[in-house]
């Protein structure tokens, strides 16, 4: 099985600390050359120094706010002047929770920018090298939701839900150009954003986040919650040669908790 990124060149979104930090590391101990994007400098720098590397390969960063989709366009178009992304790897931190009918119309607007607009202008700047090179693994990061809405996360399950159709749209477009689509879909994964999670399922339930945290584990088969690096395989295989032939498809990595097949 062919897993090497030898050679190939990933830009990797949100990758300073969870799933994104640790599918930079993944793809980076398969071979690529990684290019880390986020808004904090001083963690990009930090997420760099600890990059598994070998003499041959050549890591850096990107530093842009997706709260700026305008800016996050002249920093893509300037970084793909003359070099070929043949991996994207789009992870862009969720929205706060909430019920859906009581959510703000600037939410929406705000989320959908954040994720599937900025999506967009990555998209359209890295998908012409990877036709030139044919080769190109797009992959995004978003959640169990599109499957199974998730209570409390009324403007998440919303944009998930339209990044989950953009995904499948683009994948039927750029098929046929050695260029997959994909998304992968994280369960309950350690990570602040899961903290979060526990904040509003306590107070939903009047319970503590301790016993929140105990009731959402025991809805998992697995028992337990995902380390990021468990998420980040998945990531890394579908970005792969080995995954070739494996397009347009929602893969969660959940341990099972979604009831939906």
């Amino acid at each position: 099985m062919d897993l090497s990124l030898k050679n190939k060149n990933a830009l990797v979104c949100g990758s300073t600390a969870g799933i994104g930090k640790a599918t930079a590391m993944e793809l980076a101990a398969l071979g690529a050359n990684v290019t880390l994007m986020a808004r904090n400098e001083t963690k990009l720098k930090e997420a760099m120094s600890v990059l598994p590397k070998k003499e041959d390969q050549l890591h850096d960063y990107l530093i842009a706010d997706f709260n700026d989709p305008e800016d996050l366009k002249s920093i893509i178009i300037e970084a793909t002047f003359d070099k070929y992304f043949h991996v994207l790897v789009n992870n862009t931190g969720g929205p706060k929770g909430g019920p859906i009918f009581a959510a703000e119309v600037d939410e929406f607007i705000q989320a959908f920018s954040q994720h599937l607009v900025c999506n967009q202008i990555l998209v359209q700047n890295v998908v012409p090298g990877m036709k030139q090179e044919g080769y190109g693994r797009i992959i995004n990061i978003i959640s169990t939701s599109v499957k199974q809405p998730i209570d409390g996360l009324g403007v998440s399950n919303t944009i998930r839900g339209a990044v989950a159709n953009w995904s499948k749209t683009l994948a039927n477009e750029l098929g046929a150009f050695g260029i997959t689509v994909n998304n992968v879909l994280p369960g309950f994964t350690a990570t602040d954003r899961l903290n979060d999670i526990f904040s509003s399922v306590a107070k939903r339930m009047n319970k503590t986040e301790a016993e929140a945290a105990e009731f959402m584990k025991a809805l998992v088969p697995a028992k337990r919650f995902a380390q990021p690096e468990e998420v980040a395989n998945a990531i890394a295989f579908l970005a792969s040669p080995a995954a070739g032939y494996i397009n347009g498809i929602n893969l969660p990595v959940d341990g099972g908790r979604t009831k939906s097949l």
